[in-house]
């Protein structure tokens, strides 16, 4: 334990674990780009650790609401929530600790995905805001799938990459993309439970189960998850063929692909900066492309 860990939160762990207080041991670990992330044990018990300023307490809640909705539809393994609170200026969630493994069956990963695609919802969006990575994202709900995607996706990325200093013309050219929206999305999709960050470093396998973590849960296009399963690789090609036989993809699919992992590259520009930007514009461009076709 470190001097940045309050007594309040440890209580809070040691309740949900049912342990003493005195038999927790933190050890933090790598791989998170957002929060402090930690291995709790306790005896042969394991849990894990995510961390935040208290101000960021409502985007660790979010992601609790949205492994609850994930584990609801049965299909993929998330980590169960265990406690999340806010104490002393620092806030967490603590979750189920899953022994993961990085090879798996993706066939049967990809008809999980499906199956958790097939629960739907009334209206594009979800019942709360949460967020991406660090960012924010707007959830208010819409009938309307390319003013949801246009009004709580686009244009919000496009407006956070100018006020942190990623100007220039090509700021105009995805605002002229944004107005071209309801003619590259009109093909009505059935609002699909998401899980909204659905990328390599996302999912896996435990115990034999296709698994997943880490979400950015909203209901909207099912084909928002797989545009960024694409985007950066990692998954089997068994995913992609057992996906396509369970629920196929309708005509156009290609070109919202490239629209929806905009919105992601966009995210990481706004995130990390560096040669992100460079994809963005190529993506813009190819996108009016495709309009004026």
């Amino acid at each position: 334990m470190t001097g940045t860990d309050t007594s309040a939160m440890l209580d809070a762990i040691a309740r949900a674990l049912e342990v003493p207080a005195s038999a927790l041991a933190l050890n933090t670990v790598g791989g998170g780009c957002v929060s402090d992330t930690t291995v709790v044990s306790a005896g042969k018990r394991r849990a894990f650790l995510k961390r935040e300023p208290a101000e960021r307490a409502w985007q660790l809640q979010a992601e609790a609401e949205g492994l609850e909705a994930l584990a609801a539809a049965g299909a993929l393994r998330v980590p169960r929530p265990l406690s999340c609170g806010e104490a002393d200026g620092q806030a967490w969630l603590l979750m189920e600790h899953l022994p993961l493994q990085g090879r798996g069956d993706w066939a049967a990963m990809g008809q999980a995905l499906a199956a958790t695609h097939a629960c739907s919802a009334a209206r594009h969006g979800w019942h709360r805001d949460n967020a991406l990575g660090g960012t924010h994202q707007d959830n208010t709900p819409a009938e309307d799938w390319a003013a949801f995607f246009r009004d709580r996706r686009l244009r919000p990325q496009l407006a956070l990459a100018a006020e942190r200093g990623h100007g220039g013309p090509w700021l105009e050219r995805g605002e002229q993309l944004a107005r071209a929206l309801p003619g590259l999305l009109d093909h009505a999709p059935t609002p699909a439970l998401l899980h909204g960050d659905f990328w390599g470093g996302n999912a896996g396998f435990c115990e034999g189960q296709p698994a997943t973590w880490d979400p950015a849960v909203h209901y909207g296009d099912r084909e928002c998850d797989l545009a960024m399963a694409s985007l950066f690789g990692g998954f089997g090609a068994a995913f992609w063929q057992t996906y396509q036989a369970e629920w196929p993809l309708p005509a156009g699919h290609e070109t919202r692909r490239d629209l929806y992992q905009l919105y992601h590259v966009l995210n990481h520009l706004n995130l990390f900066g560096g040669g992100y930007g460079a994809s963005a514009r190529r993506l813009i461009e190819q996108l009016l492309a495709s309009c004026r076709g």
